[in-house]
């Protein structure tokens, strides 16, 4: 248990901090869950329609550091090279 005035306060941003991530990496699965429910619908133009939101969702994350950029960047990737093989 922390035992300073510092420590005490750390740990109650770092518990504020916390929930925050865990939405924002809920928001970044959704988002995936949705595009691969409609590259598996073969749905191209919803897929296509949806890619730039997509990007842009998985670039916050990125920036805030929940996600790596690069992960954000091969999933971004991946996910264009799956929707255009449709």
């Amino acid at each position: 248990m922390a035992n300073t005035k510092s420590a005490i306060k750390t740990n109650r941003r770092i518990r504020r901090q916390t929930i925050v991530n865990k939405s924002r990496k809920s928001r970044y699965r959704n988002a995936i869950k949705k595009i691969n429910l409609l590259i598996e619908k073969k749905d191209k133009k919803g897929a296509l329609g949806f890619l730039p939101k997509l990007n842009s969702e998985l670039m916050k994350i990125a920036k805030t550091g929940v996600i790596k950029k690069q992960n954000a960047s091969r999933n971004v990737s991946r996910i264009t090279k799956r929707i255009n093989s449709l």
